[in-house]
């Protein structure tokens, strides 16, 4: 009997992506001392009338301050995003990231006109509320849900308030209300194909 060989499989295209992408910005901001980083991968008030005041809208959840805030972040993205991923569909899960993306660094750009953003965390707390409707069923709101928002984003708003550090909590606190949100849609809509194809 031939045993098959073990192979490596490319399982979770978007995930893996970002976490490509987010490793080149993260090295090049090293090598650049920031610049890079500044270019193209934060987000910040400025000219709307510039191109790239519009580009990083979406790349700055590639950028990351050190080696410590990336692999915290990718290792949440890794985590769950393959599940997320296999479930809504990569297409789906791409178009996730950049609604979070864009609408954190709208949230940024008018409430906090002085702070830069840069990093995944938006993102990452999207997927954390979106994996909680992993097992939705229609006219029901998961537990998991009700606890993840209520220790996640509670916690966001309490360090928001009591803590002062380079954290973005508000990015956490939007990434997680984006992810609650489009995850209560897609299973929604799910809910509602399968009803009317049957």
């Amino acid at each position: 009997m031939k045993k098959e060989k073990l192979k490596v499989t490319f399982n979770a295209p978007v995930v893996l992506t970002i976490v490509a992408v987010s490793f080149i910005a993260t090295l090049l901001n090293y090598i650049t001392f920031g610049a890079s980083g500044s270019i193209m991968f934060m987000t910040y008030r400025s000219s709307l009338i510039s191109p790239l005041t519009w580009i990083r809208a979406f790349t700055h959840i590639f950028g990351h301050a050190d080696w410590s805030h990336l692999v915290g972040n990718m290792s949440y993205l890794l985590l769950l995003g393959p599940m997320l991923e296999e479930k809504y569909g990569s297409q789906t899960l791409a178009a996730v990231v950049a609604i979070t993306a864009v609408v954190t660094s709208l949230v940024n750009f008018v409430f906090f006109p002085s702070v830069a953003l840069c990093g995944a965390s938006g993102v990452v707390f999207a997927f954390i509320l979106m994996s909680s409707f992993t097992s939705f069923k229609e006219g029901e709101i998961p537990l998991t849900f009700i606890l993840i928002a209520v220790f996640f984003i509670g916690q966001q708003v309490i360090e928001g308030i009591t803590v002062r550090d380079n954290i973005s909590n508000v990015a956490h606190i939007v990434g997680g209300i984006v992810g609650g949100l489009l995850g209560y849609g897609l299973n929604v809509r799910a809910g509602f194909d399968k009803w009317r194809s049957t």
